[in-house]
């Protein structure tokens, strides 16, 4: 097989990694050709994206966005395999949580392999511990219990001879720390099984505990030469002390534990028995007619209660549609007024060649970056920024994303000075309220991140901006919804409009403004907007999948889609 410089695969374990609780276990990938997986950003998470267990990045360990329960719980377990194609990451003291399947994933320009493999955690417990409770039924119950195993351990009751006793109960129950505790109750009815033994398996590691109990009952002749003394004998209160009688027998009297069946008993059983049936009989005879008029009674009134209730429901329906057409009209006035209030702040926005990285390129008319190099991205993150600073007033302005549904890329806005060197990470306290889609989704870049569901892919974005407010809002224009809005936040000094690319054959294009005066913002004591508009529902986020504005076919301005040229 011949696979070119550019291409790799990822290998992981194809069996289940198994580990002991409170032990340490090592997670292992390698790629294919073999090559130094140093700059290609191992990383190991959970079934989702976003709960990572191990980041290695820019040749460090990365803490920032790893899961809380695997906090200082992880280490790089050997650096000098990074040259040889494989990366190893180590997780002390296992925990019950850690159980399940895992994802390593690398990453070489843009190129992004990933393998998944599963982690089963088991624990041994407590040995069992055996008791006799007291009678039951002709014979006596005994009870095994033990705690701290996971999985759920397999419970069995033996005899002397190694026979299987099929016929037992047992309940199981699950601590704050995952652990299982069993307890399993054997009624026993044979004086001559001897000892009985209780073991728990564990499934994954194979380990078993065991623990046998005497059962009163046994001939002397019939114990084991030499194995008598050390033998557990249990005290009973109102039973009789161990030993052995006239006819050999050891231990407590065996007629207590196991009573002669009496044959006036047997008599009164049947007596019984007869006398119920004849009386169930004559009452069912007595019962039978009055039965059938209470059912003529209550099917009269069960089809007077149908119909009260079908209309009932069928009022409940027609109140239920008009509530939820009030309510669609409300959302599609609220959605409007908030759109037309972005509108009236249409301002110009043209890049500043002078802060864009060194492997993007700008349009002539500042309105267009793209990749110099499309087939060979950095890796880097990339971001260019206005020339326009925004420090006061309300701004609003549209970004065309080309081929942004297969690619990795952000916009919004950013503080004067803010990092942009290397890689890093944007949030809003680090200067940058901005979302794009990073990985396989949508995301806004809050602390922790906000995954997003986009009903239609985002083509292209309106973000508005309310300096004095604390206000950074994002529409997807394609089909006029509202996707995030951040918390409101305290502005100082001027704001930047930012395009960030990360990876894929994208590029982005600011709109040209219509309409307005240069588009300059409107006065703030326009008659229009003396009332401030509220979006519907609680908190920030409406999803790209909300209710479409009218006229979503229209967007607020039209968009220059002249092309980045190198």
């Amino acid at each position: 097989m011949s696979v070119s410089t550019e291409e790799f695969l990822v290998f992981s374990p194809s069996d289940p990694i198994v580990a002991v609780l409170g032990r340490d276990v090592t997670l292992r990938c390698r790629v294919f050709p073999t090559m130094s997986v140093e700059d290609m950003e191992p990383m190991w998470f959970r079934s989702k994206f976003s709960e990572a267990v191990f980041i290695y990045q820019n040749r460090q360990e990365q803490n920032e966005e790893q899961v809380a329960q695997y906090v200082g719980r992880t280490s790089l377990a050997r650096r000098d395999l990074l040259t040889q194609g494989e990366a190893a990451v180590r997780i002390h003291n296992v925990q019950v949580s850690y159980n399940g399947l895992y994802t390593c994933s690398f990453r070489k320009g843009s190129l992004y392999k990933e393998a998944t493999f599963e982690l089963k955690v088991a624990g041994v417990g407590s040995a069992p511990a055996v008791r006799i409770t007291g009678p039951e039924e002709d014979g006596f119950r005994v009870v095994c219990t033990a705690s701290g195993w996971f999985p759920k351990p397999q419970v069995q009751w033996r005899d002397l001879r190694g026979g299987k006793f099929l016929a037992f109960s047992e309940a199981h129950a699950q601590d704050a720390e995952g652990l299982f505790s069993v307890e399993a109750t054997l009624v026993v009815r044979d004086s001559s099984v001897g000892n009985v033994t209780c073991s728990l398996l564990n499934p994954v590691l194979g380990q078993e505990k065991a623990m046998a109990i005497f059962i009163p009952g046994q001939r002397c002749s019939q114990l084991p030469a030499g194995r008598e003394e050390g033998r557990a004998f249990l005290s009973v209160p109102g039973w009789a002390a161990p030993g052995c009688g006239p006819d050999g027998v050891c231990g407590w009297a065996a007629a207590p534990f196991f009573p002669q069946a009496s044959p006036w008993k047997l008599a009164f059983r049947v007596s019984l028995t007869v006398l119920m049936i004849l009386l169930l009989g004559a009452g069912c005879y007595t019962r039978r007619e009055h039965a059938t008029k209470l059912q003529e009674v209550a099917k009269k009134k069960r089809l007077c209660l149908d119909k009260e209730q079908d209309q009932r429901e069928q009022e409940e329906a027609r109140k239920e549609i008009g509530e939820l057409q009030a309510q669609l009209a409300w959302r599609k006035s609220v959605y409007l007024a908030a759109w037309r209030k972005a509108q009236l702040y249409a301002g110009p926005v043209t890049l500043d060649p002078g802060s864009a990285h060194s492997d993007l390129v700008i349009s002539h008319e500042k309105k267009s970056v793209a990749w110099k190099d499309c087939n060979n991205p950095s890796s880097d993150i990339c971001s260019v920024l206005s020339f326009e600073g925004i420090t006061a007033g309300r701004w609003y302005w549209e970004v065309e994303v080309r081929n942004g549904d297969r690619s990795e890329w952000a916009l919004g806005v950013c503080r004067e000075g803010v990092n942009r060197k290397g890689w890093y990470v944007e949030s809003p306290d680090r200067g940058f309220w901005v979302l794009g889609r990073f990985g396989s989704g949508y995301c806004a870049r809050t602390n922790p991140k906000t995954e997003l569901s986009c009903r239609q892919v985002p083509h292209k974005v309106g973000v508005f901006l309310d300096h004095e407010e604390g206000d950074v809002s994002f529409y997807n224009m394609t089909d006029g919804s509202h996707i995030f809005s951040f918390p409101q936040a305290s502005f100082s000094g001027a704001l930047f409009p930012y395009f960030m690319l990360m990876s894929g054959d994208v590029s982005m294009t600011v709109c040209s403004t219509a309409g307005g005066s240069e588009g300059l913002p409107v006065p703030l004591n326009s008659s229009s907007l003396e009332e401030p508009v509220n979006l519907p529902e609680e908190g920030f986020c409406s999803g790209c999948g909300a209710d479409a504005l009218p006229g979503a076919q229209s967007p607020l301005l039209p968009c220059n889609p002249g092309a980045a040229t190198p």
